[in-house]
């Protein structure tokens, strides 16, 4: 017999079906025993006899056959798919025994840090799961509101010869004999695919080897890259930005209901039109509304962020703002400086209630200013030579934008921490396992 989806029971009220999955919970009562069956479709209750289930715990890994049968009207359970059907089990074949797990995986309420620990288990919880189906939709649509607008996919290398954006905030890597680099960005080799598709996107995971223990900052995390030439301004930048996150939005919102509804949450207001302010101009408003005078600063501080997302919900009816102009001086050395300002950069950053989602801004595309930059950045051209050539032989205007997925869906669920949005979250202390603790079991292993 073909086994089918839990979901689909519902279609074989009064015929013999095979289902398969994880036993959820178990109770017993008396003569009957109902498990909850769980499979990547949903929940089914199945009703057995105590013999058929004898030894079968949480999580015990079981086939089972029988009769799809309607529920009596007192048990049908509006909250499920299936709340109106049940199954009455004949044949139970256990596939595989579980140990029973330390913690309650229904209610888990452990600290962030036990839940890191026992990720493999945590991720089973109909909550935590719920996070990663957002996930996977924010990037289904990201990759389909860019292909619909002309953009062609490619795959960024992840280890590279040199850094992207100067710093030290990088992860090195021994090539064979050579020093070599966990990605930063794919920020080059999106421009240099400018040249040849004009529109282009990824999605990659990139490195920053920043020692920060935050709630905002991850050693690893998922870009959702774009890049786009022939720009009449830079303004067509935000403007694709807009939409793309717009759509992205909208989809959540008509897929993820019942997942959005888990977190009580609703999707970030946006008031037809993102606002747009510039750096300095946010910074007085801040200093207005709270005199915290940070007027100077090349960035904004998180409690600014903060208070500018509240200063846009309260003014324009929007939970997000681009904040643009940055500082010259601490963007990349490939960022367009404003003609009016050469001060300031006609780049951009996309906040999303009090945290900066996306970054993007236009790019310089003149072979000479790139090299002159590259040097006045104290970067060695020779390490740019690659990257160079794109330029040398002809780029048209240009720039993009980079989405950093954990953090889009951390500020849509609103989450506490950006691990939370991590299937498997890098830290300064956590590769799977805390580091610490790793380093002593090997230290053990070795005596």
């Amino acid at each position: 017999m073909q086994r089918i989806l839990i979901t689909e029971t519902a279609k074989y009220v009064g015929k013999r079906v095979k289902v398969a999955g994880w036993v959820n919970s178990r109770r017993d009562h008396g003569g009957i025993v109902f498990l909850d069956l769980r499979d990547r479709s949903g929940l089914l209750q199945v009703v057995a006899t105590p013999d058929l289930v004898k030894d079968v715990k949480e999580e015990y890994v079981l086939e089972i056959e029988g009769e799809a049968q309607q529920r009596p009207i007192k048990m049908v359970n509006p909250e499920l798919a299936t709340g109106q059907v049940e199954l009455k089990a004949d044949k139970i074949e256990i596939l595989a025994k579980a140990e029973t797990p330390s913690i309650d995986l229904k209610d888990l309420k452990v600290s962030l840090p036990v839940l890191l620990d026992y990720r493999p288990l945590t991720l089973r919880n109909k909550k935590i799961r719920a996070i990663f189906q957002i996930e996977e939709e924010a990037i289904s649509q990201f990759r389909e509101s860019l292909k619909n607008l002309g953009f062609t996919e490619f795959q960024a290398p992840v280890i590279v010869p040199t850094v992207t954006e100067g710093g030290a905030e990088l992860f090195p890597v021994k090539y064979y004999e050579y020093d070599a680099y966990l990605a930063q960005s794919p920020q080059l080799y999106k421009q240099i695919l400018v040249g040849v598709f004009e529109r282009v996107f990824t999605i990659t995971k990139v490195f920053r080897a920043e020692p920060s223990v935050t709630t905002r900052h991850l050693s690893e995390y998922l870009s959702l890259d774009a890049e786009m030439g022939f720009i009449d301004s830079w303004q067509d930048l935000m403007d694709t930005c807009e939409r793309v996150i717009k759509e992205i939005f909208s989809d959540i919102e008509n897929k993820c209901q019942k997942e959005l509804k888990m977190f009580g949450v609703s999707i970030p207001k946006i008031n037809q039109k993102i606002p747009r302010l510039k750096l300095r101009e946010a910074q007085e408003i801040i200093f207005q509304r709270t005199k915290r005078d940070n007027r100077k600063e090349n960035d904004l501080e998180p409690e600014d962020e903060k208070e500018i997302c509240e200063y846009a919900k309260e003014k324009y009816g929007s939970e997000l703002i681009f904040i643009t102009h940055f500082p010259t001086k601490k963007r990349p050395f490939y960022t367009f400086p404003d003609p009016e300002n050469p001060d300031y950069t006609l780049s951009f950053d996309l906040l999303c209630r009090g945290l900066e989602i996306v970054t993007g801004g236009q790019r310089i595309h003149d072979y000479e200013t790139l090299l002159k930059n590259i040097k006045k950045w104290q970067l060695k051209p020779a390490d740019f030579k690659f990257y160079l050539q794109a330029f040398k032989y002809g780029m048209p205007p240009e720039g993009g934008f980079a989405i950093g997925a954990e953090r889009l869906v951390k500020q849509i669920l609103n989450l506490e921490n950006v691990r939370e949005a991590s299937l498997f979250p890098r830290d300064t202390i956590r590769i799977d396992q805390r580091l610490i603790a790793f380093k002593t079991k090997r230290k053990k292993s070795k005596k």
